[in-house]
């Protein structure tokens, strides 16, 4: 663990879910600080992979489970044909846009956690061949699998931007200290 997750209040089950998906969030976001949106966009190593892709993913897939929770259609619909697009910018897209973006998601998940009866209540998965037929998930789950999609990618871009100027979580956190300690 790179940065602390502060105990929520006594029985703030909400809170401390949110604060997990919040520092994961984090990490992503450090990944990219000082890079300019072409050092973002490189793949340093075998995989399709980049700082930018990674961020534009985590927030596509975010705001379309939130969606599916609320019974919404997602913002953007993926399918064989455009789902490369997630994992890269196009057109005018840029890394400060899509942070912005996910911003707006990361604002739009809290307010929808927060407003559920029950953490205990449920939705239920799309008809796809990889969920089981009829399922159900609850809220929780939707909060548990948010962290883990979210550390997963954390994780890549750990490695990515290591790969790109050998900069490390750790350094990239003291640096977002130092700068906030500064303003």
């Amino acid at each position: 663990m790179v940065t602390h997750v502060p105990a929520e209040a006594h029985g703030d089950e909400r809170g401390a879910l949110l604060s997990f998906i919040a520092e994961q969030r984090g990490g992503i976001r450090r990944a990219v600080l000082g890079l300019t949106d072409e050092q973002a966009s490189a793949r340093p190593s075998a995989s399709e992979l980049s700082l930018a892709g990674l961020i534009k993913h985590v927030a596509e897939v975010e705001q379309m489970w939130v969606s599916l929770a609320k019974g919404e259609p997602p913002a953007v619909v993926r399918d064989q044909s455009n789902w490369h697009e997630c994992f890269q910018l196009v057109e005018d897209e840029t890394v400060a846009s899509q942070l912005a973006y996910w911003d707006k998601v990361a604002a739009e998940t809290e307010a929808y956690i927060r407003s559920v009866p029950s953490l205990d209540d449920t939705f239920a998965l799309p008809a796809q061949p990889w969920f089981p037929p009829d399922a159900r998930v609850s809220h929780r789950w939707l909060c548990l699998h948010l962290i883990r999609e979210t550390a997963r990618h954390a994780g890549h871009a750990d490695i990515i931007r290591e790969s790109l100027d050998g900069r490390t979580a750790f350094e990239l956190v003291a640096e977002e200290q130092r700068a906030g300690a500064e303003a």
